[in-house]
């Protein structure tokens, strides 16, 4: 007697008797119209041949993706939400965008199981509490965190950059150059990626045996107008510093206007870095020195993992943390001469 065939087909299962990609399955299975007819039947007859008509389970080979980036898409978000919107057109995801404003309602995390025709979400920056997202994930909706604003538990999938990395990076940088009063000028203090530079500021000076000062840490919102605000406080301090860190390229560019109405110059009497190199950071006088994240591989890395998700794949690393790349340009030099006393 034959094996009646399970009632349950997964776009992996159809990929594999098929041949092709999940991708590709996906793609079929909404509807898309870039699939060459030849391959569209071939999909079609695997169906068939595993005895349903069409793959099952939640977000298989159906639904939207909802991409929320409660923040303006900037160049930094806009990269990213950019690479998101390509990625999943690549795997045949409709997307539904909720940025800006409109992404800041309260409670819309909670509604995302029972919204109709969405089959998982990618969140950029969340700001709710951690609790809220364990709530989600208890749902058993699929979901991934990018750049998550707070620690989160092992089973929520979470891309974010290497910030401690990157962070003991540049000040290694500007420790080689002879600096040794380094002021920085971090993002919120409640923020994981602050916490996490901090650290990593911290152990780079623990190694050329220094102690990191609290005096010469301002924790701010990430904007030009803060950084600005923050680098005038650190170079009006009495001792002031010989370099500044900032948390990213907006808020270097406020430190570099701070630095020129103090007639400082940079490099030579005061190095600043940045942080994302954006299009910013390579437009100032003299262009910054920063820190490159891999902002489209953020995107695409958390599609990568949603579409794994929703295919109930085994997933071994939930939390993902790519390289960055220390970008050297004239924004930092050697540190000045201490001149002696008259």
């Amino acid at each position: 007697m034959t094996e009646p065939k399970s009632a349950r087909v997964t776009v992996r299962a159809v990929a594999a008797e098929a041949g092709v990609s999940i991708a590709t399955v996906s793609r079929v299975m909404n509807g898309h119209s870039q699939v060459a007819p030849a391959t569209r039947a071939l999909v079609h007859r695997a169906v068939e041949r595993l005895g349903a008509p069409a793959p099952v389970g939640r977000g298989a080979a159906e639904g939207a993706i909802y991409v929320r980036c409660p923040y303006v898409l900037t160049d930094y978000f806009g990269v990213i939400v950019s690479s998101l919107a390509e990625t999943l057109e690549l795997h045949g995801r409709r997307v539904v965008l909720s940025a800006g404003d409109a992404g800041r309602r309260s409670g819309v995390l909670a509604g995302l199981p029972r919204e109709p025709g969405i089959a998982g979400a990618v969140l950029l920056l969340p700001p709710e509490p951690e609790t809220e997202l364990e709530a989600l994930r208890a749902q058993n909706f699929p979901f991934v965190v990018i750049d998550p604003k707070n620690p989160l538990s092992r089973d929520i999938a979470s891309v974010s950059a290497a910030h401690l990395t990157a962070a003991h990076s540049v000040t290694a940088h500007l420790l080689q150059l002879g600096h040794r009063r380094i002021g920085v000028i971090g993002g919120p203090g409640n923020w994981l990626a602050s916490r996490s530079r901090v650290s990593g500021h911290t152990a780079a000076l623990a190694e050329a045996g220094l102690l990191s000062s609290p005096g010469l840490l301002r924790s701010i919102e990430p904007t030009a107008e803060h950084g600005y605000e923050a680098a005038g406080e650190l170079l009006d301090l009495p001792e002031r510093p010989t370099a500044l860190i900032a948390f990213n390229d907006k808020t270097a560019v406020g430190a570099l206007r701070a630095a020129y109405e103090r007639n400082l110059r940079v490099p030579a009497d005061l190095s600043i870095t940045g942080f994302d190199d954006t299009d910013l950071g390579r437009s100032t006088v003299p262009r910054l020195t920063t820190v490159r994240q891999p902002l489209e591989e953020l995107g695409r890395m958390a599609v990568s993992l949603l579409m794994r998700l929703l295919e109930q794949h085994t997933v071994d690393t939930l939390h993902v943390e790519l390289a960055t790349q220390l970008v050297l340009r004239e924004s930092t030099g050697p540190a000045p001469r201490v001149r002696p006393p008259a």
